[in-house]
């Protein structure tokens, strides 16, 4: 077959079939389709769509043109959790111990992050000697002896979509619903797991800005997902503001062993648990949404989720004390509050400029090659709905004493707040659930 007759079929609304995918996936990574013939073939996909067949194919396509991870070796049905990003988003810190705890096994590959903060491997590596990589053996093993193991994402992982992603990016087709949902669950189905629970964000600090948007997202990664035979489910949060109060890496371990302790941020908790209910049920471990949150409710009080994270700290080899001694995780050199110039309502929190923000402080990447200083951070005294005094502190900068361009990084924050004199309605964290069987939506 040739490239170029598969391009015009897509070009005049035809739909590819799983050989033609293929095809065009294998030449691309191999180098016999050109990026130009990719790019035409992206642009064609942005304006004609794909099929849930289609899209399925191209996530399997893209998921077996690099490594494979077989989890066969680990007991029990191992449930994997993703999140289409978001700011102070540190729920994997929490969840995997919490599912671990309830019997679950928590098998996670994590990537570093690019953009406000550090991802999951960055935040767990502002722990002294923790360790993000193992041997095979190893990470099975571990999660078979204690239930959990979180490394970084094997280097030939999808080769295929990290090439089709850099070339979205350069030509208009990002936004393509079919190429965003077929990359982040290519990425899913070549780690392994039996089963998905998708967190999809939606808001001003979200790739998704809309609610219908995020919908047609968790939609489809849940159609490819139970698709290719993995029982996939999503959940749709709200990021209009940050999630918790910390926004940085080392701050936002120390938020996460906090709640872990029971007392952490009330929307975090909140997501924490929803999330873990649905990893519960379908790994098996309780039969409804109501009885996998009680389970996990317990295990929170009880401190075991508590000690299955010093679990996973100890056996990575990270420093266990900073889950009693929070201060011994990097500290910034400075702490900077920034205050409100009048009263009000907090009516907004423009969590992009958040994120943006501390990212400028350090606490983000913007290439792969960028260093990230985890001492760095934003952590936030209100939310939306607090009411104000002029001078009250809106947040606090957790800055270097050689951090440049401070008085623009807090103007930064103070802009990100709306004070007004009517207090907001509240807004809701939880807005649909998206399963096989279609969306319930929690909120209008």
């Amino acid at each position: 077959m040739r490239s170029v007759e598969l391009i015009g079929k897509k070009r005049d609304g035809g739909e590819l079939s799983s050989a033609e995918i293929l095809h065009l996936m294998r030449g691309y990574v191999s180098g016999e389709v050109p990026d130009y013939q990719m790019a035409a073939w992206a642009m064609a996909v942005y304006f004609r769509g794909m099929t849930v067949d289609e899209t399925a194919a191209l996530t399997l396509a893209m998921a077996q043109s690099g490594d494979q991870v077989n989890l066969d070796g680990i007991q029990g049905v191992k449930v994997d959790k993703h999140s289409t990003g978001g700011v102070g988003d540190k729920t994997t810190l929490i969840i995997a111990p919490l599912v671990a705890a309830a019997g679950v096994p928590v098998a996670k590959m994590s990537g570093r992050g690019l953009g406000h903060t550090g991802g999951t491997i960055d935040k767990l590596e502002s722990i002294a000697g923790f360790q993000i990589e193992m041997t095979r053996e190893q990470f099975l093993n571990q999660v078979n002896e204690i239930g959990l193991a979180v490394i970084g994402q094997s280097g030939n992982l999808t080769p295929a979509d990290k090439k089709l992603y850099a070339l979205r990016d350069v030509t208009g087709t990002v936004e393509s619903m079919p190429l965003i949902a077929s990359s982040i669950m290519s990425k899913k189905i070549a780690a392994g797991a039996d089963a998905i629970v998708l967190d999809v964000k939606m808001g001003s600090g979200a790739f998704m800005k809309t609610l219908d948007a995020a919908e047609e997202l968790a939609r489809t990664m849940v159609e490819i997902g139970n698709h290719v035979g993995r029982s996939t489910s999503a959940i749709i949060s709200d990021m209009d503001q940050p999630l918790g109060f910390a926004i940085g890496n080392a701050i936002e371990v120390a938020e996460a062993v906090r709640t872990l302790q029971g007392d952490g941020p009330e929307d975090l908790t909140e997501l924490c648990l929803t999330l873990g209910s649905h990893m519960v049920v379908l790994g098996g471990k309780a039969g409804s949404l109501q009885e996998a949150r009680k389970l996990l409710e317990d295990k929170l009080s009880s401190g075991e989720a508590l000690g299955k994270f010093r679990e996973l700290i100890a056996a990575q080899g990270g420093d266990v004390c900073i889950v009693d001694n929070p201060e011994l995780l990097p500290q910034a050199e400075r702490l900077i509050a920034v205050k409100a110039s009048h009263s009000g309502y907090v009516q907004a929190i423009e969590a992009e400029q958040l994120g943006l923000a501390a990212m400028g402080l350090g606490a983000g990447r913007a290439t792969k090659n960028d260093a990230i200083d985890y001492a760095v951070g934003i952590t936030l005294r209100k939310k939306v709905g607090d009411h104000v005094e002029a001078g009250d502190t809106l947040a606090m900068l957790h800055a270097q004493s050689h951090s440049e361009a401070l008085e623009e990084r807090i103007a930064q924050v103070r802009d990100a707040y709306t004070l007004q004199q009517e207090k907001p309605r509240q807004r809701p964290l939880l807005l649909s659930i998206v399963t096989a069987e279609g969306i319930e939506r929690l909120a209008e």
